[in-house]
């Protein structure tokens, strides 16, 4: 899963580089598809239960899921780019969020927070662990802040399949099951500002927050050690 994984990542931070005022999501998506196909690889993403792009772009208050297109970015826009690789029958999922130019400082509270629960998250995984705790560890942390927790998306094994078991839920939960060394999976909170209710748009893909405000995502994919926990998109 190594080469997977540091392929999205540098894909990630192509992405990342080319966020600006002007930007289209479409030009991220281009960029980010040729670089991916130069090593070898595929864009997980690209045909996945039909999705037409190769990397999902959500911005502001799109959830999850938004589908590249011909908007371009504007100051103070938050956008989350997400991208999954395919490399030697393995795949690797990260994303992140970016602000174009100055954002607002409740947007980069918002993005921040995401950014800690996720860490704070990784931070408590290893070897017997029970999985709850991470559900267990991003609300408490989050519930002080004030901001909600979607709970219509999770995060999710992987590795020779995009999407596999276990699912990761960053609520409190009582999902049963420990971690043990070998599992693999991504850990990919969702922030978010008002009420977490999401509503898809008839696209198929775009999840949007029923009252329009805004929401941030991060996210790794990790492996369980004998140890501890490595992160294998950082």
């Amino acid at each position: 899963m190594r080469p997977a994984s540091r392929i999205a990542r540098d894909a990630l931070v192509l992405g990342g580089s080319m966020v600006r005022a002007g930007t289209t999501t479409e030009a991220i998506d281009n960029a980010i598809h040729k670089y991916i196909i130069s090593q070898g690889a595929y864009p997980s993403c690209l045909n996945y239960m039909g999705f037409p792009k190769s990397v999902c772009t959500s911005i502001n208050n799109v959830i999850a899921h938004g589908i590249p297109d011909a908007r371009e970015l504007v100051t103070g826009d938050i956008i989350n780019i997400d991208v999954t690789v395919y490399k030697d029958g393995f795949h690797g999922d990260t994303s992140a969020m970016f602000g174009v130019g100055k954002v607002d400082s409740l947007g980069v509270e918002l993005m921040d927070a995401t950014r800690e629960s996720l860490e704070l998250a990784i931070d408590m995984c290893g070897p017997g662990v029970p999985i709850l705790r991470i559900g267990e560890t991003i609300e408490s942390f989050v519930g002080p802040l004030g901001y909600s927790i979607s709970t219509q998306l999770t995060g999710h094994g992987v590795g020779r399949s995009f999407h596999q078991n276990p699912l990761i839920y960053h609520h409190a939960n009582e999902d049963p099951g420990e971690m043990l060394p070998g599992m693999a999976f991504t850990i990919e909170p969702i922030l978010c500002q008002g009420v977490p209710d999401g509503i898809q748009w008839p696209d198929g893909w775009t999840i949007v927050t029923e009252d329009g405000g805004r929401s941030a995502q991060f996210e790794h994919t990790i492996v369980i050690t004998e140890t501890g926990v490595d992160v294998l998109t950082a």
